[in-house]
């Protein structure tokens, strides 16, 4: 959960310089509106930065927990966001994640088969 709250803290960061820069713009006779342009720009970007970090995040999580929709799950985050990612956390299923003894890939602890090799534990 340490993840989602920096993630939060950053995007909440962005949004205050987006809207600083805003605020400079409507001075009349400053030549400010690049700043905030370029504020406003930065936001957007980081924002699909994040975003993107996320999905890929869902993707391996999902393979390594063993589900057969990370797709689907993948489709949820990217057009729903937070809130998409937020059910994710909450319907995936809990485990610890341990090192396979055969291909060194991460799989839940509880599993019997892992999700990319097949390899069966005893």
């Amino acid at each position: 959960m340490k993840l989602t709250s920096t993630l939060f803290r950053f995007s909440a960061c962005l949004s205050l310089v987006a809207s600083a820069a805003t605020a400079f713009a409507q001075r009349p006779g400053d030549n400010a509106g690049c700043a905030a342009c370029g504020g406003v720009m930065f936001f957007f970007i980081a924002l699909f930065v994040i975003n993107i970090s996320g999905l890929i995040w869902v993707a391996r999580d999902a393979k390594s927990r063993g589900m057969d929709g990370a797709i689907l799950w993948m489709l949820l985050v990217f057009f729903t966001s937070f809130i998409g990612w937020l059910i994710y956390i909450f319907a995936r299923p809990q485990g610890t994640l341990v090192q396979c003894l055969n291909c060194k890939n991460k799989k839940l602890q509880a599993s019997v088969q892992c999700p990319h090799c097949g390899f069966a534990t005893a």
